[in-house]
């Protein structure tokens, strides 16, 4: 069953690699590829010209109930007037494109060779200025931020880049009525010099000299809010956080502060805010709430299987409310499982969890923080002990702009209490002094953090981009400076209320990439970089269980399920009848491509390196100890959510280090398959 299921996954990957060439009308040609030389220049680059290539090809692997891309010669000709226009608005001017066709069979690449033009550095700039002495002033006291300067290459991208900043730095000083449409600037370059003249005047490019007015400076006039009576809203809330008031000098950044401030609520499904001027000095607000469904249910479910016959199913399920007591608060209840099982034996292990938290709205500078109070309870029964933890949590969190999230914990704690604990197992920990410090009754109090900065927040992102993702615990310092007045447990270790307190530092950090290469096809080439070390000091011998670290599931190392592999080189624990491998270090470097099929349907190949590790045994053949796998996945994009299926191959296994060629891959224990909800990565 299992295998048919990978054979019938890769088999429909191959025929999406099938030609399209049949599919072609008599006489015409598909187009293979197009190739861009760039001659006499080390700052351009193909990706400053592929763009204005107006005919892209199909790729090898996106072109299932998709059109072939059939060659038009007119598009050729089309493509190199995009390319020397966009060559002169980047200040290449006069550029040579020419273009060449290759043939192959019913196959034609295009070659575009790009010379570009002559550039010009800027010798000397000239400012010209409308005869109004504020202004003029203000204009003197931001020349230091002017962004075109002698020694410049000119160009109109510059120039246009130019008259947006200023205009809106006028703006922020109460001139709301300019716009870069008033900027204008000459070059002349025929005496041997490149001399710029820089213009602002009082009327705008396409209005005559005769219909100037005068720049004054506007303030604010009437400012109103209005929403649906649907949204129950504290009107004293929608004060707090507008920052536009009648009388105050007009600026845009207190417009788009007051943007950023009423959607970071997230009750409203559109802020709308219209300036009007009603006079020659005075602009008008008024401020639009969309109304916002309030309430509603998050699902998210991963699941796996490997070749041995265990299954994992892993539920997720959310309830919210975005404005529970009418002044922005978030309330969240959410209720989590994880079922491990093998059909027709009685191997089995469950987890319920259940966790609420309350979000309260905070006001101060710009940004709007929140503070956050989580409470959650676990329930564990695994064959070898049964666990309860309860844990609470207080602290910040919020974002900078649109790409900057944070939280700050200050407090929290989990209490984990064990119970039921079988006899071989109780026995092994007796055995090995370090797991039994990771099995016990414990106290971790400290405090958390993390960070994470995205070049785009989207959902299911749609250009390339790039994050990083930073958090760390810090747990059990604050007790331990009242160490000496707590009771001395036979172990050697301080205790509260009879159970030890950890005490340890944990970091983990991710770097990922994602190269799109264009809308068209749907190509994606993914990275990601991933680590984590943990170290347990003072009043511990090693971390809790819970902040180990481990790989194998639907996002990491998919060739294994979770916590099938490591740590290093060490053979399965057999002490834990469902798998339960950890480390206090962690290693993973991940890759994986992925290009359009067909509707909504994705494909994906990916390769993954990593492991997990023990600082008391890392093997001294470290790299050896390094596990490989690659696989390959389907994806079901539906716009507000992606559906995942993927198979995970092993390559190498550092158990015996084991390399798999194909005639292994689909042996048992050689791989496993996943089911997910969004990208891995």
């Amino acid at each position: 069953m299992k295998r048919s299921v990978v054979s019938s996954l890769a088999a429909l990957l191959l025929i999406c690699a099938c030609s399209p060439a049949g599919k072609l009308p008599e006489g015409s040609y598909l187009l293979s590829k197009n190739i861009v030389r760039i001659n006499g220049s080390n700052e351009l680059t193909q990706n400053d010209i592929t763009p204005y290539i107006k005919q892209r090809p199909n790729t090898s692997l996106s072109i299932i109930g998709t059109e072939p891309v059939i060659f038009r010669e007119n598009l050729v000709r089309s493509s190199v007037e995009n390319i020397a226009g966009h060559l002169d608005y980047l200040g290449y001017y006069n550029s040579v494109i020419e273009s060449r066709k290759d043939t192959s069979k019913r196959r034609i690449s295009v070659t575009y060779t790009v010379t570009p033009g002559k550039r010009y550095r800027i010798d000397s700039v000239r400012f010209v200025l409308p005869p109004n002495p504020e202004f003029a002033e203000e204009f003197m006291a931001d020349s230091s931020n002017i962004s075109i300067r002698t020694g410049d290459f000119l160009s109109e991208d510059r120039l246009e880049k130019e008259s947006v900043r200023s205009a809106s730095h006028f703006r922020n000083l109460g001139y709301y009525t300019l716009t870069k449409n008033h900027y204008f600037f000459y070059a002349d370059t025929l005496q041997g010099k490149t001399i710029l003249e820089y213009h602002i005047r009082e009327y705008t490019r396409n209005e005559a000299e005769s219909e100037a007015v005068p720049f004054r400076k506007f303030s604010i006039g009437d400012v109103t809010i209005s929403h649906s009576e649907q949204v129950k809203v504290n009107s004293r809330l929608l004060r707090k956080i507008n920052r536009i008031y009648p009388g105050d000098t007009y600026s845009e950044n207190l417009v788009n502060t007051t943007y950023e401030r009423m959607s970071a609520l997230r009750i409203f499904s559109g802020v709308n805010i219209e300036m009007a001027a009603d006079d020659s000095s005075t602009v008008n607000c008024n401020i639009k709430l969309a109304e916002s469904k309030s309430q509603g249910v998050k699902a998210n479910i991963e699941a796996s299987t490997n070749s041995s016959g265990l299954i994992g199913v892993s539920p997720h399920l959310n309830w919210y409310h975005k404005n529970i007591f009418h002044g922005g608060e978030w309330l969240n209840l959410g209720f989590t499982g994880n079922f491990q099982f093998k059909p027709g034996t009685d191997i089995r292990a469950m987890e319920y969890g259940a966790n609420a938290s309350l979000s309260i709205p905070r006001f101060f500078l710009n940004s709007i923080p929140r503070m956050e109070i989580n409470a959650s309870f676990n329930y564990q029964n695994r064959p070898e002990y049964k666990r309860n933890v309860v844990g609470f949590s207080f602290g910040y969190s919020g974002q900078f702009k649109k790409n900057f999230f944070y939280q700050l914990y200050p407090a929290r704690a989990n209490y984990v209490s064990l119970k039921d604990m079988s006899e071989s197992f109780a026995k092994t920990l007796k055995e090995n002094p370090y797991m039994l410090s990771m099995y016990t009754d414990h106290l971790d109090a400290g405090m958390s953090g993390s960070v994470y900065l995205t070049s785009n927040s989207d959902i299911v992102p749609r250009t390339s981009y790039h994050y990083l993702r930073f958090s760390t615990d810090l747990s059990g310092n604050l007790i331990s400076l009242f160490s000496r007045l707590l009771p001395l447990a036979d172990s050697g270790e301080r205790t509260i209320l009879g159970s030890p307190f950890y005490q340890y530092v944990r970091g983990e950090l991710a770097l990922g990439q994602t190269f799109r290469f264009g809308a068209d096809d749907g190509q994606a080439l993914a990275l990601r970089l991933a680590g984590g070390a943990g170290y347990a000091y003072g009043n511990s011998v090693s971390m809790p269980f819970e902040q180990q670290f481990y790989v194998g599931g639907a996002s990491s190392m998919r060739g294994w399920q979770a916590r099938m592999l490591g740590p290093g080189a060490s053979p399965y624990n057999t002490t834990f009848i469902i798998p339960s491998q950890t480390g206090n270090m962690k290693l993973e470097l991940d890759m994986e491509y992925r290009f359009h099929l067909i509707w909504k349907l994705e494909g994906a190949l990916f390769a993954e390196a990593g492991n997990v590790w023990d600082y008391h045994n890392l093997d001294r053949d470290f790299f050896k100890t390094i596990a490989a796998d690659w696989g390959f996945g389907l994806r079901f994009d539906l716009d507000f959510i992606l559906l995942r299926l993927d198979a995970g191959i092993k390559l190498y296994e550092p158990c015996g280090q084991i390399w798999r060629g194909p005639d292994k891959w689909f042996n048992k224990n050689g791989f496993a398959i996943h089911f997910g909800v969004g990208y891995p990565f």
